[in-house]
C-alpha cells in the first residue's frame, strides 16, 4: 500500500497556485513519459511572449517547450544538433537560428515572440535579439492552448517522440499573451524585476508533472 501511494504522488498534481520563485523542474532521465504540464485557462492568442531558463548536457536534439491546442500544434522550441541551431516552430512553418554559443551544462535565457498582425517572430539567446522573422502561416493561435516542458507529441499527436525528450533542468517559464518591450526582456534577461507572465507566471503557477520528475531548488552558483 505504501509503494502504491508513493508511485501515486510521483504523478500528482500541484494543488492550485505555487510560487515557484527559487525553483526548478529536474528531467533526471531519457524518458518517453516524464513532463511537465503548465496550466492556463486562457483561449486564443493574437501574439505572444514565452521566456525560460533552460541547463542540459544533451548532444543530441532535444525539446525545450511545447504549445499545442486541441485544432493544431502552436509552437515549438527546440534546439537541433545536428544542424546545430535553435528553432522555433509556428505551427508548421519553422524559424532557424545558427551560430549561437549553446554550451553544455549551462543555463540558457531564451525568449520568443511573435505578433499575428505584422507577422513576425523574434527570439532573444542570453540576452542577444536574434534576427526577426517573417511567418507566412502566423494566424491567430485558436482554441485551449496546453504548454509542456520537455516533450513534443510525434507526428500523429497520439504519443510523446522519445528522441526528442529533454534531460536536464528548466525554470522561470513567463509567458504573456503580447509581445514584450525590448526593456522587459533584456530585464527577463538579466533576472532584475520585470512584468511577470499574464498567462504563465512562474511566481504563481499551476502545473502538473508526470512520471520521473522533480521539483528542486535551482542551482544557484555560490561565490
Amino acid at each position: 500500500m505504501k509503494l502504491l501511494f508513493v508511485l501515486v504522488m510521483l504523478t500528482a498534481e500541484a494543488a492550485g497556485l505555487e510560487d515557484l520563485s527559487g525553483k526548478m523542474f529536474t528531467f533526471p532521465v531519457h524518458d518517453i513519459k516524464a513532463h511537465v504540464k503548465l496550466n492556463t485557462n486562457k483561449q486564443g492568442y493574437n501574439a505572444i511572449t514565452l521566456c525560460h531558463r533552460s541547463f542540459t548536457d544533451l548532444k543530441r536534439d532535444h525539446v525545450l517547450i511545447f504549445i499545442k491546442s486541441s485544432l493544431a500544434n502552436q509552437l515549438l522550441i527546440i534546439w537541433d544538433e545536428q544542424n546545430q541551431e535553435l528553432e522555433a516552430h509556428l505551427k508548421y512553418q519553422k524559424m532557424q537560428y545558427r551560430h549561437l554559443n549553446y554550451k553544455l551544462n549551462t543555463w540558457h535565457s531564451i525568449c520568443t515572440t511573435w505578433d499575428s498582425v505584422s507577422g513576425l517572430v523574434q527570439m532573444w539567446f542570453n540576452g542577444q535579439p536574434l534576427v526577426r522573422k517573417f511567418a507566412v502561416c502566423a494566424s491567430k493561435m485558436n482554441g485551449t492552448s496546453v504548454v509542456i516542458l520537455g516533450q513534443k507529441t510525434d507526428k500523429h499527436g497520439r504519443r510523446f517522440d522519445i528522441k526528442h525528450a529533454f534531460v536536464g533542468m528548466i525554470s522561470d517559464v513567463h509567458m504573456w499573451d503580447y509581445t514584450l518591450s525590448t526593456c522587459e526582456i533584456q530585464n527577463y534577461m538579466e533576472d532584475l524585476n520585470f512584468t511577470a507572465g499574464n498567462v504563465l507566471n512562474w511566481r504563481a503557477m499551476e502545473y502538473e508533472i508526470r512520471d520521473k520528475m522533480l521539483l528542486e531548488d535551482k542551482i544557484i552558483p555560490c561565490y
